[in-house]
């Protein structure tokens, strides 16, 4: 059974701090790498990456060197370094590699050492591959039971909230995260895939959003002008369907209410807004994190008067979202406390509390 990254970021230091390696098993594109550079980040360890794919059985046990009668093993310069200080050791494409190097990677995973070095004592092990319950779509070999005993698997789906929330935290486009948020299906191609054709991965709208953000593409308020060579750009990354998709969803799209409008006062695009774009709205506003991050007293009024006037289905899910969000309790306390336009949000949040109860 496959589980979000949400999930497997909630016990995986269990494990990887038991110094037991932990492999990553899914589709391509889907962030495992990033999951790894993210976990190493949040422990405050630097990654020494290696390709398995690209090694041979050399890169791995090192070289031969004479020491007086007798020949000893060099390490190659990646193995020692995880040796000497306290790294996280990233292994990609385990099951891309030739069957000499993966039987040596035996020692590794199972005494932390290779032809007499051993790594440090607080080196961590992890692993990629795109082998599992998808291994029929890649050019990948089967692991043996013994092999991958000595690994601690997990088949990891992302949500697409996964991918939502890490976009939204400044790493994607918004125009390109609004788009998902609408359009989910074109996030990625999750059937089979079609010789030489392309298409759309999590990566791949990653790569395609630095691009538009390098140049500007995306921005500004001239930005429909350029919709054209963006969607050319954006064939090349995630394909024709999704490119279209894209393209023809910002072309048509009106006003872009964004959270800093909100902060603002800025209420005039929200004239007629539905249930769904208010939804939309909620969810860019609590995953921004600007809602809480050194906001002043009148960007405090400002997203109260916007829950004030949110419907009743958009202002519950906006309450339940920020008492769930780490971070959110200043908001939720000024939410108690003010009173704006002589209205008290401690009292509309009472009804609406009440009205919820009452629909149950």
């Amino acid at each position: 059974m496959a589980i979000d990254f949400k999930t497997f970021n909630s016990f995986v230091s269990l494990i990887a701090e038991s110094k037991h390696p932990v492999m990553i098993r899914g589709r391509h594109g889907i962030g495992k790498s990033e999951l790894v550079y993210q976990y190493a980040a949040s422990k405050g360890l630097p990654v020494v990456e290696r390709r398995i794919s690209q090694m041979t059985e050399g890169d791995l046990v090192g070289l031969p060197v004479v020491d007086g009668n007798r020949t000893a093993w060099n390490p190659p310069d990646w193995f020692k370094d995880a040796c000497e200080r306290p790294v996280v050791l990233f292994l990609d494409e385990v099951d891309r590699g030739t069957q000499e190097v993966r039987q040596g990677c035996f020692q590794l995973t199972d005494s932390r050492a290779i032809n007499g070095h051993r790594l440090h004592p607080d080196t961590l092990i992890f692993a990629a591959v795109n082998g599992g319950v998808h291994a029929a779509q890649y050019q990948v070999s089967d692991m043996d039971p013994a092999e991958l005993d000595r690994w601690t698997v997990f088949d990891v789906e992302p949500t697409v909230e996964d991918w939502i929330a890490y976009g939204a935290a400044g790493n994607v486009h918004p125009l390109i995260v609004d788009f998902i948020r609408d359009n989910p299906a074109h996030l990625e191609h999750t059937k089979d895939f079609e010789p030489s054709k392309v298409y759309p991965s999590r990566r791949s709208w990653k790569r395609l959003s630095d691009t538009a953000k390098r140049v500007g593409m995306l921005d500004g308020e001239d930005y429909k002008a350029r919709l054209n060579t963006f969607f050319n750009v954006a064939s090349g990354y995630i394909g024709m369907e999704a490119a279209i998709a894209a393209r023809d969803y910002m072309k048509n799209i009106e006003k872009i209410v964004t959270v800093d409008d909100i902060l603002a006062g800025r209420f005039d695009g929200l004239k007629g807004f539905k249930l769904a774009e208010y939804t939309t709205l909620v969810d860019k506003i609590v995953d921004s994190g600007k809602a809480v991050d050194g906001m002043d007293n009148a960007a405090y009024e400002n997203l109260l008067r916007f829950f004030l006037r949110l419907p009743s289905e958009a202002a519950m899910k906006f309450y339940t979202d920020c008492n769930k969000k780490p971070g959110m309790m200043p908001l939720i306390v000024k939410m108690h406390s003010m009173t704006i336009d002589g209205k008290s949000v401690k009292q509309y949040v009472v009804d609406l509390l009440g009205g919820a109860k009452k629909k149950k």
